[in-house]
């Protein structure tokens, strides 16, 4: 008997004890961030979300190549003579359409080796970090600023450029060689 109430006894101090500790936590004004409302501050190296600024992008694919697991894709168009394409924001003339620059945000690893080797500075981390989607194709990001039908005539432009380059080839190889009869490599007197 006397260890029922020995043990009753004990049952009831720790419940005391356990009550005690959540009566002092009660009362303290709560230490945790109301998420939407208040944010936490960023560490000043935080790797976050790329972005692409494709009016300083030259379309040299290094950033593709310095990608580890390769969730960039980048696709050019050579600018055929006369046409402009325009100067990067320090000076840099551009030579290449970019007629595809796709980030693959699910493949992505955050690893920022992507971002030193760029010629133009114009990919770089953002401060971004919400970004989920229900779908996974939607993370897909798409920088390019020519719409689809400037991008299709961009490449029939370079297309009719080569064929009238290779029609030029071929026509200067079929035509015959002019060279006097008369003189067959002996001197003249």
């Amino acid at each position: 008997m006397k260890e029922y109430f020995k043990n009753a006894w004990s049952g009831l101090f720790t419940v005391f004890i356990g009550m005690k500790i959540t009566f002092k936590h009660l009362f303290v004004p709560a230490v945790t961030i109301q998420y939407p409302d208040e944010r936490l501050q960023l560490p000043e190296r935080e790797r976050n979300r790329l972005y692409v600024n494709m009016d300083d992008c030259i379309g040299c694919d290094q950033c593709a190549r310095a990608c580890p697991v390769d969730c960039i894709t980048i696709e050019t168009v050579k600018g055929v003579p006369g046409e402009d394409v325009g100067k990067t924001s320090n000076g840099k003339r551009k030579a290449l359409w970019v007629t595809k620059f796709d980030i693959d945000f699910a493949k992505c690893c955050y690893c920022q080796l992507c971002v030193f080797p760029c010629p133009t500075e114009c990919i770089y981390m953002t401060d971004v970090f919400e970004f989920s989607e229900l779908e996974r194709g939607n993370l897909i990001y798409g920088f390019v600023t020519l719409t689809p039908q400037e991008r299709e005539e961009k490449k029939n432009n370079y297309a009719k450029f080569e064929a009238e380059k290779a029609a030029e080839k071929e026509a200067a190889k079929a035509a015959p060689v002019n060279k006097p009869a008369d003189n067959q490599g002996l001197p003249k007197p």
